[in-house]
């Protein structure tokens, strides 16, 4: 049995599961009041409002830093001595608002897209992750990746949400 592959449809099917994943969190989030985005319902304590922007940074990481080789241009006011990020000990939380939130999160995901127009997902990324794990092969897995943990998000949020509101089965897909 021949089977035929076409990488260029696959790539495209990739992309569209990740645009996919990104609609549902905003379709999640949608209508939340602003005290509920910043409700925890989770006994770890994160919150709606932090768990977007996290998926906000998650995207620049993974697009702008790794596949594109950016380097991040840290706050002025971040301390040097501080401990490293580690995200099994972070809490996800923010005090930006859900405009704020939603801005940067739609923003990030913009740029991502960017990165991808002018990317081929076989090529090898840039830059370095830098984390825990191997190191990406290339863009292909990132994409993968980011479909991984945007729908993980998905269903924390999806959950979140019913527990804030009574609201079910807003995420599409």
């Amino acid at each position: 049995m021949v089977v035929n592959h076409d990488s260029d449809a696959d790539d495209e099917m990739l992309r569209d599961f990740l645009r996919g994943q990104r609609e549902s969190i905003l379709a999640i989030v949608e209508g939340l009041d602003e005290a509920a985005w910043h409700r925890s319902v989770v006994p770890t304590g994160w919150t709606p409002a932090g768990l977007v922007e996290h998926l906000g940074g998650a995207e620049w990481h993974w697009f702008q830093g790794v596949v594109a080789g950016k380097q991040p241009e840290l706050p002025g006011d971040l301390e040097e001595d501080q401990p490293p990020y580690d995200p099994l000990t972070v809490v996800f939380t923010t005090d930006e608002s859900s405009t704020e939130v939603l801005r940067f999160y739609r923003d990030q995901c913009a740029q991502s897209e960017s990165v991808l127009a002018s990317t081929p997902l076989s090529a090898a990324p840039r830059g370095r992750h830098g984390g825990r794990g191997p190191e990406p092969p290339n863009v292909r897995w990132v994409v993968m990746h980011m479909i991984e943990e945007t729908s993980r998000h998905a269903g924390h949020l999806d959950i979140a949400r019913e527990l804030l509101d009574g609201k079910t089965r807003l995420g599409g897909r």
